[in-house]
């Protein structure tokens, strides 16, 4: 009976233990001491984890979405925007699911990080940010914004259900996915198409089809170097 009494007590212990250090999100593991940007487990719903890209500074960011190298193809179908995909230490995207099991009951804001092919670097922060239900199209809710340089390209979207090439909820009677060679919150069609193709350079002549910041020259020619798009929760 003892020895049955030691190991239940020892078994709870070990659980408590393992649901503690189930950290939800990037906040939850600056918050505990850890310091050090880089790659780290969130648990953002139940008992799957997820790897994303954590900056430890100022409460802890969390990447959702990034452009740097045209390594990674982002012209991709409902499914694998829905579940995520890429490479988390390089070009990837978190995944819509993921997105609204961690702003369905918590707060949170976006920073925009850009740069172009000049060496330019600007931002953009909104103080509020969430992703709703898939029953619902996973629509964007965004504002707040605070110019860091780049302009506003993001509030145009706000409201908008996410859009793929197999799946078009954008308002325009156009696919925007197809049009645009991409997958975004599309209303009819873009301010911003930071998951479209990654152009390599600042002069391209196929207009409105790549990772572009339309506020950053006014155009939607100018396709960006590095995207960064991060939360953070709010407290």
């Amino acid at each position: 009976m003892a020895l049955m009494l030691f190991l239940a007590v020892l078994l709870s212990v070990v659980l408590v233990s393992d649901c503690t250090s189930r950290q939800s999100d990037c906040s939850d593991i600056y918050n505990s001491g850890e310091t050090d940007s880089g790659i780290y487990s969130i648990y953002p719903a139940g008992d799957n984890p997820v790897l994303v890209s954590c900056h430890m500074v100022d409460g802890g960011w969390m990447v959702i979405q990034r452009r740097k190298d045209g390594s990674v193809n982002f012209y991709r179908g409902w499914e694998e925007y829905k579940r995520g995909f890429g490479n988390v230490e390089g070009e990837y995207w978190l995944g819509l699911e993921n997105m609204y099991q961690l702003t369905r009951n918590r707060n949170y804001m976006l920073k925009v990080d850009l740069e172009d092919f000049t060496g330019r670097k600007d931002w953009a922060l909104y103080s509020s940010f969430s992703v709703g239900p898939g029953s619902d199209g996973y629509k964007l809710q965004v504002s707040g914004f605070t110019d860091g340089g780049a302009g506003d390209s993001l509030t145009f979207h706000n409201g908008m259900k996410f859009s793929t090439f197999d799946k078009d909820q954008d308002t325009s009677g156009k696919n925007c996915a197809k049009l645009h060679l991409g997958a975004f919150w599309y209303e009819d069609c873009y301010a911003t198409n930071p998951n479209g193709v990654y152009l390599g350079g600042e002069d391209n002549p196929h207009d409105a089809i790549g990772n572009v910041w339309h506020t950053w020259e006014n155009n939607n020619a100018v396709g960006m170097k590095f995207i960064n798009m991060k939360i953070r929760r709010v407290s």
